[in-house]
């Protein structure tokens, strides 16, 4: 059996070292959505980035979830209540629809017109939520949207009745 050069030697502690830390990192508690289970949840999940925001991805303990960041700035949960008709705001993000819910801290956004529904909690004051809907929106985008965000000027009008 021949002996390792010795650089590489060196760097097999280090290596297991590395292995070790990545998986002491504490695994995120998060309460999984209605539909989780849901296949199209799937597609979602395995098309997210491993960065959002600048905060690296990290393990969760439910199906359909993902966080960033240590503690979490952003968190994502797959197969929430699909959003029906709403007069909260409605936003349009590289072809994706949003509905968003301002908190405090938390907001939430939730595409709008896609089955199974994508909810993403942020804090804007952490992240921008410009940023979050943008590198998420790939991912969200492989669930087939059925329905779009319309404005008040859009919208049809109710019927006079005079």
């Amino acid at each position: 059996m021949r002996a390792l050069p010795r650089t590489l030697s060196a760097l097999v502690p280090a290596a297991a070292l590395m292995i070790c830390l990545s998986g002491c990192a504490s695994v995120v508690d998060v309460d999984p959505a209605e539909d989780a289970a849901n296949a199209r949840c799937a597609d979602v999940m395995i098309a997210l980035p491993p960065t959002v925001a600048e905060n690296e991805q990290r393990d969760t303990n439910s199906q359909a979830t993902s966080t960033w960041g240590d503690p979490s700035k952003v968190v994502l949960r797959c197969g929430v209540t699909v959003p029906g008709p709403t007069t909260d705001p409605c936003v349009t993000v590289n072809d994706v629809d949003w509905v968003v819910r301002e908190g405090d801290p938390a907001w939430t956004a939730t595409t709008y017109g896609r089955d199974p529904a994508v909810e993403v909690l942020f804090d804007p004051d952490e992240v921008a939520s410009s940023t979050v809907l943008v590198e998420l929106g790939d991912a969200v985008s492989r669930v087939d949207q059925s329905r779009a965000c319309v404005g008040l000027s859009d919208a049809t009008p109710a019927p006079s009745g005079g």
